[in-house]
């Protein structure tokens, strides 16, 4: 039965099966490795993404399709230049959500330049809830677990398949904050509760969900299915919309984290009209740094009646034959 506070996660000795050894052994890999220097970190990341980018050639593609879309008037040159930071980018991240979960506190926060933390601490003044709307960027993790040192943000949790991996994850993700809660994904009652309550919810609407809930508004000019969630949380959460950006600085100066003002007029009682100020938000906010964005995603993969998908297809994996 899903709660608005999810129970702490626990280990059992079922977690020590030798089906859950090999993602044992690969977590305490990454343990040891992110204890070197920060600076060395962010070497390693280059390298893993440029393995990252040889090997995962659907990514690649599905990255080079997005960038292709969005960017028409690019060079070829440029966008291709851009695929390949952002595969940089998708390898630092590896270390980067290590960082997250086992660094100690104070080490990780020496990295962090916050502003704009009153736009958050006023609405928690005033009791009033928070929709804390960010974006799939690649330094996602960092920078909830960077913000979440600071402040008490609540955040949307779906359980990873694979218990091992969602274990240590919530363990990582929960220690930066005693009394941050977790709410499960589709626990609409639970996040509107606690909304109404004063807290702060972090969600981030810009990746395709489906055509279910969703509206077709221009994401850099492509029609994209849209969550209209963003107004139906702040509307009956009774909350504000407030935009939350991070961005990994360059020469490994650390993280500017930006807590910006609170969305006037949101929501505006038209919900195709909201979606579009939030995809408009979104655009402003990936120009700024579009090598740290998750291109990776199949944002257009669902398609208004009529349109092919403009992704290739998946290649399926032969299944071994039982001997």
């Amino acid at each position: 039965m899903m709660a608005l506070l999810m129970s702490a996660p626990v280990f059992r000795p079922a977690l020590l099966h030798p089906r859950y050894w090999p993602i044992w052994l690969g977590l305490g890999l990454l343990w040891l490795m992110v204890r070197l220097p920060y600076r060395v970190l962010l070497g390693l990341g280059h390298l893993v993404g440029a393995g990252m980018f040889v090997f995962m050639r659907e990514r690649r593609q599905v990255a080079e399709t997005n960038l292709r879309l969005c960017f028409p008037d690019w060079s070829d040159e440029r966008r291709s230049r851009v695929v390949r930071d952002n595969f940089d980018s998708n390898g630092i991240a590896l270390f980067e959500m290590a960082m997250a979960w086992w660094w100690p506190r104070d080490r990780l926060a020496r990295l962090a330049r916050v502003d704009g933390l009153e736009h958050l601490q006023q609405a928690a003044a005033a009791g009033q809830g928070v929709v804390l709307t960010s974006l799939h960027f690649t330094t996602l993790e960092l920078g909830a677990a960077l913000l979440g040192q600071r402040v008490t943000i609540d955040g949307m949790y779906r359980e990873h398949r694979n218990p091992v991996f969602d274990l240590v994850q919530r363990r990582g993700r929960e220690r930066h904050n005693a009394d941050a809660r977790a709410i499960e994904r589709e626990d609409v009652r639970a996040m509107f509760k606690s909304l109404r309550s004063g807290r702060a919810i972090w969600y981030a609407p810009d990746q395709d969900y489906g055509r279910k809930a969703s509206v077709f508004v221009p994401f850099f000019g492509v029609p994209a299915a849209t969550v209209t969630a963003t107004s139906s949380f702040a509307r009956l959460g009774k909350a504000l919309v407030v935009p939350f950006t991070q961005t990994r600085l360059p020469d490994g100066q650390g993280y500017q984290l930006t807590v910006h003002a609170p969305l006037e007029n949101f929501p505006s009682g038209d919900e195709v009209a909201d979606a579009l100020r939030i995809n408009q938000w979104a655009e402003q906010a990936i120009l700024e740094q579009p090598e740290q964005y998750m291109w990776v995603h199949r944002r257009f993969k669902t398609r208004p009646e009529g349109e092919e998908r403009p992704y290739a297809k998946r290649r399926k994996r032969k299944r071994r034959s039982r001997a």
